[in-house]
């Protein structure tokens, strides 16, 4: 199954009490079935605070964090399965190139305070 990547609140899981981001989430954790429930409890991610709702009584208004008013009901983003090539245009992402030039050390000195002992005497 596909995880939600957008989602804008955690829900609490009446079954086993626990905090998950979508069904799927609880899914593979747990060992149980996601018990269905009309009062649902949510953890908005932006401010951080919980809040209830009943899905029986539920209309437009209630897609907002009545503490923050963050919308929280969006249209769901999953992740798209794609084939790509392993090292892209390096002039765009250079994290696959390996820098082989020698670091040359830094010029020792009197005033270098980590080598002063052996150079004082």
């Amino acid at each position: 199954m596909w995880h939600i990547l957008n989602a804008q609140v955690s829900i609490r899981a009446p079954c086993c009490r626990k905090w998950f981001d979508c069904a799927e989430c609880h899914a593979d954790v747990s060992d149980h079935e996601l018990q269905k429930s009309m009062e649902m409890a949510f953890a908005c991610k932006k401010c951080k605070k919980c809040f209830r709702k009943n899905a029986d009584e539920y209309d437009e208004t209630d897609e907002y964090c009545p503490h923050c008013d963050n919308h929280y009901v969006l249209e769901a983003r999953m992740p798209k399965p794609t084939l790509k090539v392993e090292g892209e245009d390096v002039r765009v992402d250079s994290r696959m190139l390996k820098d082989d030039r020698i670091r040359v050390e830094e010029e020792r000195s009197i005033f270098n305070v980590k080598d002063a002992p052996d150079r004082l005497g």
